[in-house]
């Protein structure tokens, strides 16, 4: 049986989504769903293709006890065939990916990453009320609170995980 794919998606894929892959990807081993989940991330530009992720994020990971190895990519329309459930960090990435989607005969589902906070799971998606801001022109203090909404959200998509993974 082929894993359960999770797919991260920002602008860059520097800051946001690499961030979400890692705390997302530790949760899913620690809920004991490793061999039957994969995480990865993606940005929906090219400019950061091949690249380390931010400093700032990659020391912000390090602070608080995650380990962090990233290599930018690029998601494109054909990575839909292989993708369960598509998150998307911001309104715009929402956008950009529903416009990926469109034509192509995939199952893909979008959601945003926040949907999954339970404190604000009664947001209708897409929602400027559930973005993760990109810290890339802000201060350390902000990576610092993109990590805390991923970790929120993240333990609600761990929540989610029996159910999509038919385990109910």
């Amino acid at each position: 049986m082929n894993p359960y794919r999770i797919t991260v998606v920002c602008l860059g894929n520097i800051c946001r989504s690499p961030i979400g892959e890692v705390v997302l990807r530790q949760r899913v081993e620690q809920a004991g769903f490793a061999e039957a989940v994969l995480v990865d991330s993606a940005g929906t530009g090219d400019w950061h293709i091949g690249h380390p992720a931010d400093t700032r994020a990659r020391a912000t990971l390090l602070a608080n006890g995650y380990a962090e190895e990233h290599t930018a990519r690029q998601i494109t329309s054909d990575w839909f065939a292989e993708i369960d459930l598509a998150l998307a960090m911001d309104s715009a990435n929402y956008r950009d990916l529903t416009e990926m989607m469109q034509g192509i005969d995939a199952s893909t589902e979008l959601r945003m990453f926040r949907s999954f906070d339970p404190t604000l799971g009664s947001i209708a998606e897409p929602s400027d009320d559930l973005i993760v801001p990109d810290p890339y022109y802000g201060t350390g203090a902000d990576f610092v609170e993109v990590l805390k909404m991923i970790e929120r959200a993240a333990d609600g998509i761990v929540a989610s995980l029996p159910a999509r993974l038919n385990l109910l």
